[in-house]
């Protein structure tokens, strides 16, 4: 009887094919679904800056999925990158991805991590798993201007 891989989260290479896959699909997702002023998603020489980590879940050789956390300043995170690539959606990776984005930004000190998603109809899930996880809607932050198309939330940490 043999068993699946684990599911691992690990630190991004982003020099790996499969990593810039999965971002290509995501910023294709982002410009399929948004108007390109509206979209914030990061390509990788925005997820190289030292202020920004990224972390995929994978299973075995297999590339599930990203979700990168952004430092603001000493006590603000920001979410960003959050992906489960299309042929792995319904397992429960972004709330795995979330949790252990959370767990980090607790353990850096962040007194809040905040977040920008879309408003279309694409977006709800995730609306809604942030919203399970006790984000709030907030206004803009950081350099974000208020935009119709999206919705900005932010969690206060403990």
């Amino acid at each position: 009887m043999s068993t699946a891989p684990a599911l691992d989260i690990r630190p991004a290479d982003l020099a790996d094919p499969r990593v810039i896959r999965l971002l290509e699909d995501h910023l294709d997702d982002m410009f399929a679904t948004s108007p390109a002023e509206s979209v914030h998603a990061l390509d990788v020489s925005g997820l190289s800056v030292p202020e920004v980590t990224l972390w995929t879940i994978g299973e075995g050789d297999d590339l599930l999925g990203c979700v990168a956390l952004k430092q603001l300043d000493p006590a603000h995170g920001e979410l960003k990158s959050m992906r489960t690539d299309a042929a792995a959606r319904g397992r429960g990776l972004g709330a795995r991805l979330l949790e252990y984005v959370l767990a980090e930004a607790k353990r850096r000190g962040y007194a809040r991590l905040s977040l920008e998603t879309g408003s279309e109809a694409f977006f709800r899930p995730a609306r809604t798993l942030y919203a399970k996880y006790g984000f709030v809607e907030c206004p803009p932050f950081a350099d974000y201007a208020l935009d119709p198309n999206s919705v900005f939330m932010t969690l206060e940490l403990s």
